[in-house]
């Protein structure tokens, strides 16, 4: 009777344990739009009827994908948020280097919104009493940084993100990265020329929103330069994951599958500054055993299947 306990007791300890694993959803589709319906819809999106919901792109620039968020990408998700009813949409960000107006005017943003319906919000041309002081556990940063109220205000926050490398002090910029654009420009300076804690900030920044959903665009991806212009692969995957750290995990794991930099290879994924401290911030995942990479598909098995096997050594 003692071992059959045991026995029962280890079987609902493992259960539990995948219970709360943290899903990426990845599809493998050359079909932006397409990929992007399938990640979602396998991830699922909250309840939103009657709601503010904020879309954050990647718009450092209007360089084309994966230099910046595809409109096709932006299309696909405010149509899939519409359909669940909510009160206003607003895609908001910040550019950096290029003037955060130019950028949305060269993607197409304006006429987009004025079609579909939704808000666009130029956070840069927000006074400052819109942006509020966040000071993390254990900052990096020398005395905090100012982090825009939309983003902590909205009901829910999605984030549109690209798979690459990034050739300054990032090494790669995805999901974690993609909350500098809600950091007042004023911080960038300190964040920039922080050559030892750049990345350790880039995940700090992190503590101060909580997204409902971040959709990693990687149909094209840069596996090495970036973040505006790299070294091209045509990957045709798309994922998605409530867990900022298990979807940048997932990320690199598929570049080291792919090939990538350096500084990306030399180190195990979760000893990555941006993944080690974001974790250490209870933002997401700790390891790779409290991740599960879910194939969206049978077309995305073999390739998840590769992603999972690298991502497993670490």
């Amino acid at each position: 009777m003692y071992a059959g306990a045991m026995a029962s007791a280890r079987l609902v300890q493992g259960l539990c344990q995948l219970m709360t694993k943290s899903k990426v959803f990845i599809a493998q589709d050359s079909d932006r739009s397409r990929a992007t319906r399938k990640v979602v819809s396998a991830a699922g999106l909250p309840e939103l009827a009657g709601k503010h919901v904020l879309v954050k792109p990647n718009f450092n620039t209007a360089d084309t994908p994966p230099g910046s968020t595809h409109v096709d990408t932006i299309r696909t998700v405010v149509e899939l948020v519409k359909a669940k009813g909510p009160r206003k949409i607003t895609l908001a960000d910040r550019s950096g280097p290029a003037k955060t107006s130019k950028v949305f005017q060269e993607k197409g943003v304006f006429a987009l919104a004025e079609e579909m319906g939704f808000e666009c919000l130029i956070l840069d041309e927000m006074p400052k009493d819109r942006y509020v002081k966040v000071k993390p556990p254990g900052s990096h940063w020398m005395n905090g940084f100012w982090f825009a109220k939309p983003a902590q205000e909205a009901d829910a926050v999605i984030g549109l993100c690209c798979l690459k490398t990034h050739q300054y002090g990032g090494h790669f910029t995805m999901s974690l990265k993609l909350a500098t654009g809600l950091v007042h420009r004023s911080n960038m300076t300190e964040l920039h020329t922080s050559v030892l804690n750049q990345r350790n900030m880039i995940a700090e920044m992190n503590v101060a929103y909580k997204p409902a959903l971040v959709v990693m665009d990687g149909v094209d991806a840069f596996t090495s330069g970036g973040p505006m212009t790299g070294t091209l692969w045509n990957a045709n995957l798309t994922f998605a994951s409530s867990d900022r750290v298990a979807l940048d995990a997932a990320g690199v794991a598929a570049l080291k599958m792919h090939g990538t930099t350096n500084k990306i290879e030399k180190k195990p994924i979760f000893e990555l500054d941006q993944i080690r401290r974001a974790a250490e911030l209870g933002l997401g995942a700790s390891s790779p055993d409290e991740i599960e990479l879910v194939p969206v598909d049978e077309a995305s098995e073999k390739v998840v299947t590769s992603i999972r096997s690298v991502l497993s050594k670490g």
